[in-house]
């Protein structure tokens, strides 16, 4: 609960940073702009509430971004959580799917649904599962230069439904939940975000 209660506040804060970043946008010219297509790439820390076992877990990630369209693109995700481990266990997952972002000036909210798999080391060496993982989150990127975005913060929300000990135990689904935040590198893009303006 507490961490669900952090996860709000920051939430919060979010939302109130894009509405002050769309009004501030309203007080110039031009109008709110945004890059067309780009590939980024980034590394996050991140910080989820484990449900097997029930700890805090804190790790690094790999992320890609791929902007197809004007507000659509596909998002790629890689996260170790390896802090925290209660007698050797952590987490894996190797996730992807689509996003969708808003621009307004520098500020790009954005939503996401992403699925794949998850890898787990049970503790106490009792050995480990692959499993099937499906999340759904959402965040706000800001671009501090042409080629440079700060991922303020992303939440995300997963669903292990298959999650089981081995062969012959019960299915029993659990639901980490957690937040991340990092920076990307834009390696490829059709112009910097202060050259695409939106009719």
């Amino acid at each position: 609960m507490k961490m669900l209660g952090q996860c709000m506040k920051l939430v919060v804060a979010g939302a109130a940073l894009c509405l002050w970043g769309v009004k501030a946008q309203a007080q110039k010219l031009p109008t709110a702009t945004a890059p067309g297509a780009y590939l980024a790439v980034g590394g996050t820390y991140s910080e989820v509430q484990a449900q097997y076992p029930q700890r805090l877990l804190g790790g690094a990630g790999i992320y890609v971004d791929l902007n197809i369209r004007r507000h659509f693109g596909v998002e790629g995700e890689v996260r170790f959580l390896r802090q925290n481990q209660l007698e050797g266990s952590n987490e894996t997952t190797y996730l992807v799917g689509p996003r969708f972002e808003l621009h307004r000036g520098r500020f790009s909210p954005y939503v996401k649904g992403l699925a794949g798999g998850g890898h787990l080391v049970f503790p106490y060496g009792y050995g480990y599962g692959n499993y099937t993982v499906v999340a759904f989150g959402g965040g706000l990127d800001v671009n501090l230069t042409d080629k440079i975005k700060l991922r303020a913060f992303d939440f995300e929300y997963q669903d292990w439904p298959l999650f089981n000990f081995g062969p012959g135990t019960v299915q029993q689904a659990i639901t980490p939940y957690g937040v991340s935040a990092g920076l990307s590198y834009r390696v490829y893009h059709t112009g910097g975000w202060r050259k695409h303006r939106y009719k």
